[in-house]
């Protein structure tokens, strides 16, 4: 994508100045106090991506302390365009139902007949929160829900901060890959909005659902922790529900590290996005068909964009071969 940073093959590898070590432990503890302080009073700041952009900042110049301050610029100029395209996704997923009636029976029936053989001809959110939720006790696996549902939030941002300490092209495929899948979810909101159960269930569409998707941090005392994430829900497109893009995500996350990993640790990393598919559908935030075109938006998207990669990068790698030979020639016959 031409909004994608330039990414350069050679990750930093300075030596570590002498007390790096003792440095770093000293400000990674500072920036993990500060940021865990500010999530439970103020509430989980990665939600909002101008917020995000600075912390992840702070938590690479606290890893890499020591270097002077030009090296620490370099993340501000290689995430300005993520940022940007991120905060922008966000605004203009807010128009995205731009006053159309959203897609919610066609979920439903979508639904009934994906499962509808396991849960009596019941949308599975229904029948997950008639056996599970319970609005006077807060379980353990409302908890765990809690969890899974704000580790979308954290996951790819958090991958994405670690490739570009390690390494640029990674970081740079990934964040085209995000991208890609980002801006095909937001044309699917605008082309088909789509409400989910919750909305569903608010207008009597289908039998009462709570969203519960934030309840169990209470159980832990962390009140505070989810202001910014309720905030943003109040605030967010609620008919943008068509693919969804949390489940999608947490696939994506998995999938880009599959063929690095053995495969023995698959069945533990696809635990992640099936993980994510329960507390969507349980938390009424997604029907099973959101999650199901989710990860086909996934398959799409590492579809195109590794076409894209292997169509533009190869003529720039064959022109770069074809340099270097005719330059090695060059020198060969002249000292010749």
């Amino acid at each position: 994508m031409s909004a994608t940073p330039r990414e350069s093959a050679v990750p930093d590898r300075r030596a570590p100045a002498p007390g790096t070590g003792r440095r770093r432990f000293v400000a990674i503890s500072a920036w993990l106090a500060a940021f865990v302080a500010w999530w439970v009073l103020l509430g989980l700041p990665l939600t909002d991506p101008i917020l995000a952009y600075a912390w992840l900042w702070l938590a690479t110049v606290a890893w890499r302390t020591g270097l002077p301050w030009r090296q620490h610029m370099r993340f501000g100029r290689d995430w300005a365009p993520v940022v940007l395209l991120l905060e922008g996704y966000n605004l203009s997923r807010g128009f995205a139902d731009n006053g159309a009636t959203p897609h919610v029976l066609e979920l439903v029936a979508a639904d009934r007949w994906l499962a509808g053989w396991s849960t009596g001809g019941d949308v599975p959110t229904v029948w997950l929160q008639q056996r599970l939720y319970d609005p006077a006790v807060i379980h353990w696996w409302d908890v765990v829900v809690s969890w899974v549902y704000f580790s979308h939030f954290v996951a790819a941002l958090g991958v994405a901060a670690v490739l570009w300490l390690r390494d640029r092209a990674r970081w740079a495929a990934f964040v085209r890959r995000w991208f890609a899948l980002s801006i095909a979810g937001l044309v699917t909101y605008f082309a088909c909005p789509a409400a989910p159960p919750w909305w569903a269930a608010k207008y009597g569409l289908i039998d009462p659902v709570a969203r519960i998707s934030t309840r169990g941090w209470k159980a832990i005392g962390l009140h505070g922790a989810g202001n910014l994430l309720n905030a943003g829900q109040v605030a967010s497109n609620p008919v943008a529900a068509m693919p969804s893009l949390h489940s999608a995500f947490a696939l994506f996350v998995v999938v880009f590290f599959l063929s690095r990993v053995r495969r023995r640790w698959w069945p533990l990393l696809l635990a992640y996005p099936l993980a994510m598919t329960f507390a969507l559908v349980y938390s009424g935030e997604h029907y099973l068909i959101d999650v199901l075109v989710g990860w086909a938006y996934v398959g799409l998207t590492f579809a195109v964009v590794g076409w894209f990669e292997r169509w533009w990068g190869t003529p720039r790698e064959r022109s770069a071969r074809e340099r270097a030979t005719r330059e090695a020639t060059e020198s060969v016959s002249a000292s010749a």
